[in-house]
């Protein structure tokens, strides 16, 4: 991860980025860029020089907009304008991870920041240079960015160090949340999601990790996980991770689901369908990721973690079609679709959080449904809540941190999907409104917590085909900003 210090005087003067922003002007199609004024000023003449720059290279300073010119024999010897926008978080974001891209073949730059910049837009900056350089491989092959040390030129550093340290945790608990989703399957078994879980929270205080096993899940009634594991030679785990520091008043309980891999079981999926499944973790890995991020910065507020872990697979031993599950707590599911299958490990966790765990709230992040996809598109997640503040509270932080989320009904008339002759519930009815019915579902199992669950059915924000301001291709980790946000306020 790059290396970020705040100085008040540049000692190194390789690359020296100077904001732009676009210029006010009442011209009808005036989409000019005007120099932004910074609090240190820079060598001599580079003021001027962007000026002059912005107006012959035509620039509009929109986020993310960079132009390079080189200097030779003069300090800086580069000079990057780069356009910030409207000035605000979300368009430092996207300028941060704009210049990480672009700058990515130098060694070290400067960034010279406004004179009244916020610390909302150096967190943003922040988060943009470390997110989107993030590349997953498992080979030390193939080119890497030679970007390694990056300056941030500000008048009164230590009024930002702080903010800095947070965006600083908030990238490394994504890269975390990406790493994971990112890893295959042929490695990312249950027990080795557990692991990853156990190595983490070894290096943070004050966190308790218990992990059970096939025999305990049979012993305490955990039905809906070993049935989605029993096909697999890879037995299923629950991670239960709590963060409980001395000064938290409200106790939040996270879940998400963590299928390391799903064929679909007995109904199989088509391989085109199949080839991505080492995702349908994400929602596990965002929870984790978000909780370690809530202890590394010793956020005021009890979080408890369930991860139910499972891999779908197609063997003797797998559920089938038509069974009857029974639940924690008892509730039982008829289910006719083995590919429905994330829905029936939430509600063992959900039921076992209302149950043992009694919080206050209770969230469930899950790639639960290609119906999220065709609903909102590739890179928003759907929300379902009956708590309008809760929903609200979700959603400005979700907006604040850079990641999508459009809240979803859940309309009453299709409860009656939800019926079965032979058990208590039908777990994956077939008259469309996936994504809506599998959240219908899950509410079956909250219990008087009804009025204060949250679910994001998060299947398509989960993976990028393609990098996109901070997000990079592959696995983007998404929740973890989101959930850090919320969570600093929500206690």
């Amino acid at each position: 991860m790059l290396a970020i210090r705040l100085i008040a005087e540049p000692d190194r003067l390789d690359v020296l980025v100077l904001p732009v922003r676009p210029a006010d002007s009442t011209a009808e199609g005036d989409t000019s860029a005007e120099p932004v004024s910074t609090a240190v000023t820079g060598p001599d003449g580079t003021a001027d020089e962007a000026a002059a720059l912005a107006s012959a290279a035509r620039l509009t300073g929109r986020a993310g907009e960079i132009h390079t010119q080189l200097r030779p024999g003069r300090t800086p010897g580069r000079l990057l304008l780069l356009g910030v926008g409207d000035g605000g978080e979300a368009a430092w974001r996207t300028a941060g991870a704009a210049l990480a891209r672009s700058a990515s073949a130098e060694t070290h730059i400067t960034i010279a920041l406004p004179a009244e910049v916020t610390r909302a837009a150096v967190r943003g900056l922040t988060e943009g240079l470390l997110l989107a350089p993030y590349r997953f491989r498992l080979t030390e092959t193939g080119d890497r960015p030679s970007l390694t040390d990056v300056d941030l030129l500000l008048d009164d550093p230590t009024g930002y160090e702080d903010i800095v340290a947070t965006a600083r945790t908030t990238a490394a608990m994504t890269h975390l949340a990406r790493d994971l989703t990112n890893t295959p399957s042929s490695v990312k078994t249950p027990q080795w999601f557990a692991d990853q879980v156990a190595s983490a929270a070894a290096d943070l205080p004050d966190l308790r990790l218990r992990v059970r096993g096939p025999a305990e899940l049979a012993t305490e009634g955990f039905g809906g996980i070993l049935a989605v594991g029993g096909g697999s030679a890879s037995g299923p785990r629950l991670v239960e991770l709590d963060w409980h520091p001395a000064n938290a008043r409200t106790h939040v309980v996270l879940i998400g689901k963590g299928i390391t891999f799903d064929t679909g079981g007995i109904s199989i999926k088509p391989v085109a369908s199949m080839k991505l499944m080492r995702k349908d973790m994400a929602g596990a890995a965002a929870v984790v990721a978000a909780t370690l991020g809530a202890a590394a910065l010793r956020l005021p507020v009890r979080i408890t973690t369930l991860a139910p872990l499972a891999e779908n697979m197609v063997s003797g031993s797998a559920f089938r079609p038509g069974d009857v599950i029974r639940h924690y707590g008892g509730t039982t599911s008829e289910t006719t679709n083995s590919d429905a299958e994330g829905r029936l490990v939430l509600a063992d966790a959900l039921a076992y959080a209302v149950q043992q765990l009694k919080p206050d709230l209770l969230l469930d992040l899950a790639t639960l449904t290609g119906a999220n996809s065709v609903a909102l598109g590739k890179r928003t997640a759907a929300l379902y809540s009956e708590n309008d503040e809760l929903a609200a509270g979700v959603l400005a932080a979700a907006e604040a941190a850079g990641e999508s989320a459009w809240r979803m009904p859940l309309h009453t008339d299709y409860v009656e999907y939800l019926g079965s002759e032979i058990a208590d519930l039908y777990s994956a009815p077939t008259q469309g409104a996936g994504s809506v019915l599998a959240a219908l579902y899950l509410r079956e199992f909250t219990g008087d917590l009804r009025d204060r669950w949250l679910h994001l059915d998060m299947s398509a924000p989960s993976w990028a085909d393609g990098d996109q301001a901070e997000v990079s291709r592959g696995a983007t980790g998404w929740g973890v900003r989101s959930l850090l946000r919320w969570l600093a306020d929500v206690n």
